[in-house]
């Protein structure tokens, strides 16, 4: 698959005018030829992730966050398709374009600063329940659609749960300079949950006072005044506002307001709806209720027919090294199919269950090892990997190939998986 004119892409989406410039990637307005619907489609050049390590995680990381996210507040992702050379991030285009742009030409009243900011809030408490955090919210991430509603975008530098330390804290030092938390300055470890909810209280202020609490035209000096939580409230700002912005900015991330706090606060509850799940719209993404789910990650993965790991990563590139699989059966017989096997066979072989659904195989005297992942794809079908992690290939494809592999799919059909 690939461009097959000039303005075609994959023969489904029709490119348009250039959106918007960045230094990894281009955005474009696209239609979708089969519906005539616009949606944004961000570009991004494969080399440019070969040269930084970095942002080769944070694009991983990206789609595999996007794809689980389905709320009215937050853009969402379609698919994802991939060139030899290009990633394409089908996206839904926001028509009304940046937040920031608006409140350039001016600040907004409480009312519609709210209505704004309990969106905000409903995005990021969402994010949260599922172990996402932004930390990089700013006025230029926030769109707005044609009917005046926020969505928030660029998950580019968010962190989930599984990249939390042993201290139970965040490290990597991110985000932009006027809307970092003073704990990320410090250089101490920080809870995301708290550094997006500080953020969070910087656009609010920047709503309704049409500037920002901690600005200087001297880096160190802004530093130095977020740090101390050195700021004024406009007199223009309602008594309610002003305590509300006050524990929202509270440079203590121990005593700073929480999600739940924010959502009884008396300012904030003017007006204000919560969002059930119920109301949030399934675009049949499959979401992580079990460990031995796959990620969004790999689901776009597999459902697009293209292995997009093999765009990232080339260790298991040689088809001797990797198998994958799918077939009609829980994650639990399939493993349980596994050890009998391995007991059949005997020869001394050793067989460790791994965290989740997984088992390592160790042949006599540790001469190879192989390692066999079960994920869920859907309620029916579920993904099974092989890896040949040490030893002889031809050792691995002997107890896998004729031995393992037949017992385990006897009696369903099974599919290869593309890109193997």
């Amino acid at each position: 698959m690939a461009l097959s004119s000039e303005n075609e892409l994959f023969n489904k989406y029709e490119l348009g005018k250039l959106l918007g410039r960045g230094a990894f990637a281009n955005v474009y307005h696209a239609r979708d030829m089969a519906s005539g619907q616009s949606v944004a489609i961000k570009v991004i050049h494969k080399s440019r992730l070969n040269n930084d390590a970095n942002f080769m995680a944070s694009v991983k990381r990206e789609i595999s966050i996007m794809s689980r996210l389905r709320h009215p507040h937050i853009v969402k992702l379609f698919e994802v398709l991939a060139t030899r050379t290009k990633i394409y991030f089908i996206l839904e285009f926001v028509k009304g374009g940046e937040l920031f742009a608006k409140v350039a030409k001016g600040r907004f009243g409480e009312s519609r600063s709210r209505k704004y900011f309990q969106q905000l809030i409903s995005a990021v408490s969402y994010c949260h329940s599922r172990g996402i955090y932004h930390r990089d919210l700013k006025p230029e991430n926030l769109l707005v659609d044609e009917i005046g509603d926020l969505k928030v975008s660029d998950f580019g530098l968010s962190a989930l749960t599984d990249q939390v330390r042993a201290d139970g804290l965040l490290h990597t030092l991110c985000g932009t300079p006027a809307y970092v938390a003073p704990e990320i300055i410090a250089k101490r470890g920080y809870d995301g949950a708290k550094i997006d909810v500080w953020s969070c209280g910087i656009i609010l202020f920047v709503l309704t006072a049409g500037y920002l609490p901690f600005n200087d035209p001297n880096p160190m000096n802004m530093y130095r005044k977020i740090y101390k939580g050195e700021f004024r409230c406009p007199k223009w700002m309602s008594p309610g506002l002003k305590r509300f912005l006050s524990r929202l900015l509270d440079t203590n991330p121990d005593t700073r307001i929480t999600i739940d706090e924010i959502k009884r606060d008396p300012w904030f509850r003017k007006s204000y709806k919560e969002i059930e799940v119920g109301e949030i719209e399934d675009f049949g993404v499959v979401e992580e209720k079990k460990s031995v789910d796959l990620n969004a990650f790999d689901i776009i993965s597999f459902s697009s027919g293209l292995d997009l790991s093999g765009l990232f990563d080339d260790k298991y590139k040689a088809l001797e090294d990797v198998e994958r699989l799918m077939v009609e059966d829980s994650p639990e017989i399939i493993i349980e199919k596994v050890e009998e096997a391995v007991k059949t066979e005997g020869g001394g072989l050793k067989l460790r269950r791994k965290k989740d659904c997984g088992v390592e195989i160790e042949g006599h005297n540790g001469n190879f090892i192989m390692g066999v992942e079960v994920y869920r794809l859907t309620d029916r079908l579920v993904v099974v990997e092989v890896k040949r992690k040490v030893g002889d290939v031809n050792v691995f494809a002997d107890l896998w190939k004729y031995k393992i592999r037949p017992v385990i799919f006897l009696q369903h059909p099974v599919l290869q998986v593309a890109g193997d």
